[in-house]
């Protein structure tokens, strides 16, 4: 039985679309919104990452494996939807749009 698939959408490459597996999209995502702070000012991509992966299923990602791929696949493509929302400065910090 092949595997469901969503695609997704890249914040820094606006035309690109990929397609990836729905299940560990899904539970990434769950996940990540979780942990992204509603207001400024936000939390880095390496603070939300482990805020997170104790909300992973062990399943999908056993012991954190290819968390940290998911997560940033999961942020831009929140970002590219309007979902989350980087703050205006650096170091990057991430917040519910």
């Amino acid at each position: 039985m092949a595997k469901r698939k969503i695609e997704v959408e890249n914040f820094t490459s606006p035309s690109s679309v990929q397609s990836v597996d729905a299940d560990k999209y899904e539970a990434m995502r769950a996940a990540y919104l979780k942990a992204v702070p509603p207001s400024e000012p936000g939390a880095t991509p390496a603070e939300i990452l482990s805020a997170l992966k104790g909300d992973l299923p062990q399943d999908l990602f056993p012991g954190g494996a290819t968390a940290g791929w998911w997560a940033e696949c999961v942020q831009l493509d929140l970002e590219a939807k309007g979902v989350i929302r980087r703050g205006d400065r650096s170091p990057v910090r991430l917040r519910k749009a």
